[in-house]
């Protein structure tokens, strides 16, 4: 049976198959079995859609986050999280990370992490901020990655090539830094930059953290 659960559910995973073009009236009504205005039932258009989509892998990241009291690890843990369901479905991830969507699963995320904040300790002020570019950071990662995992095979094996090919044969009279480290950057751009640059976005809050619990 259709519903606007089939949907959105369905819908990552045609949009891996077929592109943008997958978000198209005809195509998440006819996949599930129902004819192609079926769409009509449930969302208005297109763009009504994508924020649904959005939302439902924003719930899929939420989904085994467990609270644990200490404001860094509820805080880590969903950040990182949010990789997973993104580059599942890098495709779908280029087009909906970007979205604000009201919708129930992100409005309880904006709703956890504004919690977390609050409970350690942080004023109102600076823990909208941290969340704000808590979730810019995470997003703009998982978007990144995404877009990088939605490139071909050979791409990705070309731009990894290029640490090798044109950085490793860089003269050091020129780029003396490039040269005394450009094995390490070779090795460290096979990963994801995230959890490093989440780290560092955590120190950087415990820095404006009031009081002795800073450390924490």
């Amino acid at each position: 049976m259709l519903s606007e659960q089939v949907i959105v559910e369905t819908a990552p995973r045609l949009v891996g198959r077929h592109g943008a073009d997958a978000l198209t009236v005809r195509r998440p009504g006819a996949a599930p079995g129902a004819g192609p205005s079926a769409l009509y039932r449930y969302f208005h258009s297109t763009d009504d859609l994508v924020p649904a989509v959005a939302d439902e892998l924003i719930g899929r990241a939420q989904q085994g986050c467990r609270p644990t009291g200490e404001w860094r690890s509820d805080l880590c843990e969903p950040g990182l999280r949010v990789h997973a369901p993104y580059q599942a479905h890098p495709q779908a991830a280029l087009l909906a990370a970007h979205r604000t969507t009201g919708r129930n699963n992100e409005t309880r995320a904006v709703e956890a992490v504004l919690g977390v904040l609050r409970s350690a300790g942080f004023p109102d002020r600076e823990a909208v901020r941290i969340h704000h570019a808590f979730v810019d950071q995470a997003l703009a990662f998982a978007a990144l990655d995404s877009a990088a995992l939605a490139l071909s095979a050979s791409a990705q094996a070309a731009d990894l090539q290029v640490w090798q090919h044109r950085y490793g044969r860089l003269d050091a009279d020129t780029h003396p830094h490039v040269a005394a480290t450009v094995r390490l950057p070779a090795d460290d751009m096979r990963l994801s930059g995230c959890p490093f640059a989440l780290e560092l976005l955590l120190d950087a809050a415990a820095a404006r953290l009031p009081g002795p619990a800073a450390g924490g």
